[in-house]
């Protein structure tokens, strides 16, 4: 059953051909044989999830519940789960249990799904390969050797792993592309404010988005239809009307304009040629659809990574000066006073990554240093807005890779920081724009996914979802499956 699309599993239970207490004791069973080697998950809510599948079965035996009825998912640990621990994969939050469920946990439960338990990160959701967790490393389906990406490091695996059909992850900076094209599946970032990031413990406030990991964009579009929605709680919730995703998914892309920056492919820094080649073979299969490629350029992409890593640690420190010792999370142990208590809280509960981000946030927000960094960097952040703005005036899409190599080795990069947030180089100007995108599999550089990552205007998912899945409709490695 863990081989089935989730379109082909919520069939099947609205069919009779499994209940959702068997297909969910069928994923327990696997996370349980298989995760002590990928630690994808750091919670699993066995019993929860059992009682929840039979409740979803009672509706089904009389016709009733939605698509996702009954169908078992994991979450981002990342996400509040009232009565569950959410420890945003940090020693800060080890002893955290929200005291109530964030709007997407709602939303989801809603809909009817299943939540098997809580995924890996990387702590606060920093970072690119999920090496950063307190809980240790994420390994990746594919290859054990390598990672899997990060943040979303954990659903992606568990996703690839045939764990669950269905995985939220949270994209800052590339954290939900980034892991999908490493782990080779479908990772969908929606616009900004698409998702309510209520109840979603803020890394960056305003580049954090949620979104799904699927197997396919049919996948996508259907978990997408229960994702999305305007949230009162949230201030940065967009009040946009939400589509049904699935109806345009076969519209036919005939005439298609897809634009290829010239940056990505020309004079991006450490593309691989084999990643370029399987990029090139994606969009050469577009042309044979009927679709229409032209170069386009989006000029400051290689200001992108520095814009990004100076408003990124910004938001981070301000977000996470929260995390005192005081009311929740971790506290040191005897603190002589107050100021000890905060020193050691924060030095003992966070990791490395986390500091670091810290300090140069909080050097960037500086007095004396806001105006040369902070306030720079968002002008430029307009900037590279308006880019992409010029570019969608010529063209409906853009395409490029997701990522510039496959998954790397896990260690291979962790004493070189620059080198890991170069890995970021396609993913995080859509962060800055508030774009929505997305990552599908389109090939393997020596057994490791390639992922082509498709860019859209605002609220263009389902533009998004259509194009990706007309490519899925053409090929076939999104049907390959780790052994």
């Amino acid at each position: 059953m863990h081989t089935k699309t989730l379109t082909a599993l919520s069939q099947g239970l609205h069919q009779g051909d499994f209940t959702s207490e068997a297909l969910t004791a069928h994923y327990l069973e696997r996370i349980k044989a298989l995760d002590a080697e990928l630690n994808s998950f750091i919670t699993v809510t066995a019993d929860e999830a059992l009682e929840a599948a039979r409740a979803a079965d009672k509706l089904l035996a009389v016709g009733k519940g939605g698509p996702l009825t009954g169908v078992p998912i994991a979450h981002k640990d990342i996400f509040c789960t009232k009565g569950v621990k959410t420890s945003c994969g940090s020693k800060m939050l080890d002893n955290f249990i929200a005291p109530y469920d964030a709007t997407l946990v709602t939303q989801l439960q809603a809909a009817g799904t299943v939540m098997l338990g809580k995924t890996n990160m990387d702590e606060f959701a920093m970072g690119s390969s999920n090496e950063n967790s307190f809980y240790g490393p994420v390994k990746n389906p594919w290859d054990l050797k390598a990672v899997p990406g990060g943040s979303s490091g954990g659903s992606a695996a568990a996703v690839a792993a045939g764990l669950c059909p269905m995985a939220t992850g949270t994209d800052t900076g590339g954290s939900i592309r980034q892991p999908a094209a490493f782990c080779g599946l479908t990772g969908l970032k929606p616009t900004y404010g698409r998702i309510s990031r209520y109840g979603m413990v803020a890394f960056a406030s305003s580049l954090d988005q949620a979104g799904p990991f699927t197997r396919t964009a049919e996948d996508a579009a259907l978990v997408m239809n229960a994702m999305a929605g305007f949230d009162e709680r949230d201030s940065t919730s967009s009040d946009v009307p939400v589509p049904d995703y699935t109806k345009t998914l076969h519209d036919d892309i005939n005439g298609l304009r897809i634009g290829v920056p010239k940056e990505f492919l020309s004079d991006a820094e450490g593309l691989t040629p084999e990643v370029k080649a399987a990029v090139q073979a994606a969009i050469a299969v577009y042309e044979k659809l009927g679709a229409v490629i032209q170069e386009v350029s989006l000029p400051h992409t290689g200001s992108t990574v520095p814009a990004y890593y100076v408003i990124a640690p910004a938001e981070c420190s301000s977000n996470l000066a929260r995390f005192d010792g005081v009311r929740y999370g971790y506290r040191c142990e005897n603190p002589k006073n107050l100021e000890d208590l905060y020193k050691r809280s924060r030095s003992e509960g966070f990791g490395d990554e986390v500091k670091r981000r810290i300090l140069v946030g909080t050097y960037a927000l500086s007095a004396g240093y806001y105006d040369a960094y902070y306030l720079k960097a968002q002008k430029l952040r307009r900037i590279v807005r308006d880019d992409f703005q010029a570019a969608f005036a010529e063209v409906d899409v853009i395409a490029g890779p997701t990522t510039p190599s496959v998954a790397f080795n896990i260690g291979e990069k962790t004493d070189d920081p620059l080198a890991m947030y170069l890995s970021d180089i396609y993913t995080v100007a859509v962060n800055l724009a508030g774009l929505p995108a997305l990552s599908i599999p389109a090939g393997f550089v020596e057994g490791r996914p390639v992922g082509l990552q498709l860019i859209g205007n605002d609220f263009a998912e389902g533009k998004l979802l259509n194009v990706a899945h007309q490519y899925q409709q053409a090929t076939d490695w999104h049907k390959r499956l780790p052994e």
